[in-house]
């Protein structure tokens, strides 16, 4: 149990982040709420966009020829030409994706985000099947999720909105500990059962101020995490060193050899055969294509042991010139910086527990509205 005058103190806190801050709370719960199902909403709202007519699984040299294909034809094509990268399928069920570079708003601020071009090709026949600019907001059925996603991810603010939501998250950590220190009852078993449990035979006012109580404590775990893990992705500079005051993290290097002729690279093909030497069994799941001053392949892959589905974790670098490997990140053999910073996104969107992380990730999403909620009503009643 806090002195009182230390509980005054805390309490006050704890009340400002919420009025400063639980606006953006709620605003993330709810967006994540969505997105926990990202690609099976956006499948189901544009359906001309991601369906094909195959159900054909992908061997991975078909794959290294499929993205051979899908590059020559789109860069052959005047209305498109050569991607930035290419987002490959697990199967011909689904769609190669190919994104160029940023679209840049008119009239641009610090506050604006850059559009990205999609276009998406049927992994067999190549046929062009439609495109969409992924940053532009809207709430057709075509721009409804990723509208979602940004608003998450940067709400609604560009680059800026990437530090709005790193120093939110750090906030959410903050208030939450001090909820936890709000929370500790006085060292006896009632003032412990009642902490824990909710009497519905107590007054309205009774029941909201335990509900509040009992949600926070029972739900800090998780929002230490979503905190900690949305400040990392956002301002990852910010937090490694503070990780690595604590585990030991590897140093990457994303560079290449400079200076590499166009006509002087390794194929697609080549590339993606060496990085798929150093994980035989992984799926290869984005190529990012050497440009402008990048003389590398940046190749994304998904071993079948990782916790991160989807896209995986792991990624090979490979030069563009010479075909050297220079880096490989292995979320499986890390050190343990590595691999503590590489579970952060499969727990924080619930994959890591397949449909059930996501469920309840999704089902969680609701937890910030409720405190909100309630602790908006105990600061009115106080008023």
């Amino acid at each position: 149990m806090l002195p009182k005058s230390a509980r005054t103190i805390l309490l006050r806190l704890h009340l400002w982040l919420a009025l400063t801050f639980g606006s953006v709370f709620v605003a993330l719960g709810l967006t994540g709420s969505i997105i926990s199902w990202m690609p099976e909403l956006d499948r189901a709202l544009n359906p001309a966009l991601f369906n094909t007519v195959h159900q054909t699984h992908l061997a991975e040299p078909f794959r290294a020829e499929m993205a051979q294909a899908a590059l020559d034809a789109l860069t052959a094509n005047p209305a498109y030409g050569r991607p930035r990268q290419l987002m490959l399928p697990a199967s011909t069920a689904d769609v190669i994706t190919a994104w160029y570079p940023a679209r840049s708003v008119s009239g641009k601020s610090a506050f604006s985000q850059d559009w990205s071009r999609q276009v998406m090709l049927d992994p067999v026949t190549l046929e062009v099947k439609g495109e969409r600019n992924c940053g532009q907001y809207g709430i057709s059925r075509r721009l409804l999720i990723p509208t979602m996603y940004h608003l998450h991810r940067y709400v609604l603010l560009g680059e800026i909105g990437k530090t709005v939501i790193a120093v939110s998250g750090i906030m959410l950590v903050l208030m939450s500990l001090i909820g936890l220190f709000l929370w500790l009852p006085k060292p006896n078993w009632k003032a412990l059962r009642q902490a824990l449990t909710l009497n519905l035979a107590a007054t309205p006012a009774a029941i909201n101020f335990r509900l509040h109580r009992m949600l926070g404590f029972f739900a800090l775990p998780v929002l230490l995490l979503l905190g900690f893990s949305g400040a990392y992705f956002n301002q990852p500079q910010w937090i490694l060193p503070v990780v690595g005051k604590v585990l030991p993290v590897t140093q990457t290097r994303k560079s290449g050899d400079a200076n590499v002729p166009p006509g002087q690279h390794i194929t697609v093909v080549q590339a993606m055969l060496i990085a798929q030497g150093v994980f035989p069994h992984a799926r290869i799941s984005r190529l990012g294509l050497p440009s402008g001053s990048a003389t590398v392949y940046e190749i994304r892959l998904r071993q079948p042991q990782e916790m991160h589905s989807g896209d995986g974790a792991s990624r090979v670098s490979v030069d563009a010139g010479s075909g050297r490997i220079f880096r490989v990140a292995d979320p499986l053999q890390g050190q343990a910086g590595d691999r503590f910073l590489a579970w952060l996104f499969p727990l924080h969107s619930g994959i890591a527990f397949g449909i059930t992380g996501r469920i309840f990730i999704s089902c969680f999403g609701l937890v910030p509205l409720i405190l909100m909620l309630t602790g908006w009503r105990m600061w009115r009643k106080r008023k």
